[in-house]
């Protein structure tokens, strides 16, 4: 079974000329959701990874799932106000406007080795802003690892460029 087909495509969401990529028919199907973590940890296990980081919302789903799987802690990465303790921010751009993601100022040791993870890679600016953070706080991403990769957008290059590594599952060409 290949996972890409049991992704969702919602034409015009959440405007028009979007084609959405919806992985929540991927998550929802039993066998799917353990072949897509089941890839994710073959590539991963025996790597030197002390933590997964999951950027809110959906990769925290699939990157706690694969922490379980892996032995290994979790770490939610989330939208501002959202984290109880003391937290550091990171701003950054979109489209239109811009965000902030943030991250508690405990959740990585100086030098610990993070994989990040979300369900998908569009222009790259959450991903970017999310590796800043764990950065600032002394970690290492060792991948930024996506179930989808929507490579006509360019979040791979925009990441790759900054220096990070980049993997997906699965590719949707244009928007």
């Amino acid at each position: 079974m290949k996972i890409k087909s049991l992704i969702r495509t919602i034409p015009h969401y959440p405007k028009q000329g979007i084609q959405f990529r919806d992985v929540t028919t991927l998550l929802k199907d039993p066998v799917g959701f353990r072949i897509m973590i089941d890839e994710l940890a073959a590539r991963y296990a025996g790597q030197k990874i002390d933590k997964i980081a999951g950027i809110e919302a959906r990769g925290f789903i699939i990157g706690a799932a694969l922490a379980y799987k892996l032995g290994l802690g979790f770490i939610p990465i989330r939208k501002p106000g959202k984290l109880p303790a003391d937290t550091i921010g990171h701003d950054y751009e979109l489209e239109y406007g811009s965000d902030r993601v943030e991250i508690h100022t405990d959740a990585i040791a100086k030098n610990e080795k993070v994989l990040l993870i979300d369900d998908l890679i569009a222009t790259g600016g959450t991903a970017e802003a999310a590796a800043a953070l764990i950065a600032k706080l002394g970690g290492e991403v060792v991948e930024c690892a996506f179930v989808i990769d929507l490579p006509d957008i360019g979040g791979r290059k925009r990441l790759e460029q900054k220096g990070l590594k980049v993997f997906s599952l699965c590719e949707f060409e244009g928007d």
